[in-house]
């Protein structure tokens, strides 16, 4: 991940992420942690950016430390609207978590349940 790319995702510069794919930048690229910018941006509750990245063919089901995807990533940062956008994006919901407690074994409803959250509850299951 490119530091002009790292920079644009971290202040949620659509229109410039736009033009550095544009110019050839890697969308999947990993930071030094091996996140994606769709991980990074999924954490971070970016509904732009991600509904950019997700538009542009990032793929939505690479994990991390921990094997979290962003789906996962979207529902430890409590954002519904990001949930919503990669559920329907066809984002995998039954990808589980490893060896972390609280993450170990646990799927991104798992997780939602876990934080007693509702709300992305109803994004992750339909209703």
């Amino acid at each position: 991940m490119t530091r002009e790319w790292e920079a644009a995702l971290h202040r949620g510069e659509v229109q410039l992420l736009e033009q550095l794919l544009d110019s050839g930048t890697d969308i999947n690229a990993l930071d030094q942690h091996g996140q994606t910018s769709l991980m990074i941006a999924a954490h971070r509750g970016q509904t732009a950016v991600v509904r950019l990245l997700v538009a542009r063919g990032a793929a939505m089901d690479r994990s991390a430390k921990y094997h979290l995807t962003a789906l996962m990533l979207a529902v430890i940062g409590g954002h519904a609207d990001v949930v919503r956008l990669l559920v329907d994006a066809g984002a995998d919901t039954t990808i589980r978590g490893t060896g972390a407690p609280g993450f170990d074994g646990r799927t991104a409803l798992d997780l939602a349940r876990a934080a007693g959250r509702s709300d992305l509850e109803a994004c992750l299951t339909g209703r």
